[in-house]
């Protein structure tokens, strides 16, 4: 064989060995997959009816008025203006928060919201700040781009549309994104040594107040809860159980006493406990014990577990009235209540069980008021 033609050879075998390394790579990769997940995303629209919007870190990221954005925009200098206005790109290794090391907060420039935190940087040598997923995914909204030749996904603040930088797949685990940054399109909040972070008065979060309510299975009853106006984020979790840190493997065997429950966190200002209790008992039958339709075992129990002895009262209060209803006089509610303090702590739920429906496309219709 000639060696001109054994050397084409060769080389052909290795870029396709290349080839099927590099294939094999990336279909491992996580963030292919997230970015089709993160793409459709709709920035969020406040209505008169509902109110404000908040974030599920009870953040408020209402679109703020064309007005408001050009006021705000008044104290940007003309190199960020270029860049958060006008989608501009600063050069690379030039930001000043590119190597900051200290612990905190990353900033929308032009409003104030939080977007980033230092927990999720990392170095991914390309001369932009990088981090592998946002401060609250509430907080990012995401557009495709087409200019320059390429495909991109661009990424700007919610809450203001500042122009923030891109989004791409090859960033490091958990997630395989790399949200690459402008720091002209950011503020720095540096973590206070001890104490609540020194948030900027546009960057503090609303004050909220938590509920927690057993219903059968949780996606459901989480569902539910997130549809509520007032309700700023609902968590699915463990309650009322013996073992620390329970596994959904480990209060599936029925051995732990736990009961799914949902962690409702709420604006007291815009619903109260006692509607929110008129909600539970709309959602699901306080009536079956050990179970909820077909889900059969404790841990789907109807339950209650009071914050304080507010709750407590109220909790136990509506349910004795309730039992009077003509709905309920000749069936028994039989709802577990019980204080926090007796029942013990909540336990958050394995990622795959937080917003299932919303992630699978699927949703739980409230009913009629």
């Amino acid at each position: 064989m000639k060696p001109a033609i054994f050397a084409l050879l060769f080389l052909s075998a290795a870029l396709a060995a290349a080839a099927v390394v590099y294939t094999a790579a990336r279909a491992g990769q996580p963030g292919q997959d997230a970015l089709r997940t993160i793409m459709p995303t709709a920035k969020p629209a406040a209505t008169g009816k509902d109110g404000p919007v908040y974030s599920r870190s009870a953040f408020d990221i209402t679109p703020l008025a064309p007005d408001r954005i050009a006021e705000l925009a008044r104290k940007l200098t003309p190199e960020e203006a270029k860049i958060i206005l006008n989608q501009g790109t600063e050069p690379a290794f030039c930001g000043n928060l590119l190597d900051n090391h200290k612990e905190g907060a990353y900033i929308c420039r032009l409003c104030s919201l939080p977007l980033f935190s230092s927990d999720h940087k990392f170095n991914s040598g390309t001369g932009w700040p990088s981090f592998f997923q946002p401060f609250d995914r509430d907080h990012i909204h995401y557009i495709k781009d087409n200019s320059h030749g390429m495909q991109r996904i661009e990424i700007e603040c919610t809450r203001c549309g500042a122009h923030l930088g891109h989004v791409f797949d090859d960033g490091p685990e958990p997630t395989g994104l790399r949200y690459c940054l402008n720091s002209a399109s950011l503020e720095f909040v540096e973590k206070a040594a001890d104490g609540p972070m020194p948030w900027p008065d546009a960057a503090r979060p609303i004050a909220t107040t938590s509920a927690y309510f057993g219903g059968g299975c949780f996606w459901g009853v989480e569902d539910r809860f997130q549809q509520i106006p007032g309700v700023v984020n609902a968590v699915s979790g463990y309650m009322g159980g013996k073992l620390d840190n329970p596994s959904y493997e480990d209060v599936c065997r029925h051995t732990t006493g736990h009961a799914e429950v949902v962690r409702v966190d709420y604006d007291p200002a815009r619903i109260s406990y006692n509607e929110l209790l008129k909600w539970f008992f709309k959602i699901h039958d306080p009536t079956q014990l050990n179970r909820q339709g077909p889900d059969v075992g404790d841990n789907y129990r109807s339950a209650i577990f009071a914050a304080d002895d507010t709750q407590l009262r109220e909790a136990n209060a509506y349910i004795a009235e309730l039992q009077q209803s003509d709905k309920f006089k000749a069936r028994k509610i039989v709802t577990q209540v019980q204080s926090v303090k007796e029942a013990g702590r909540f336990w958050e739920a394995e990622g795959y069980h937080q917003d299932y429906h919303e992630r699978h496309g699927g949703s739980c219709a409230l009913p009629p008021e």
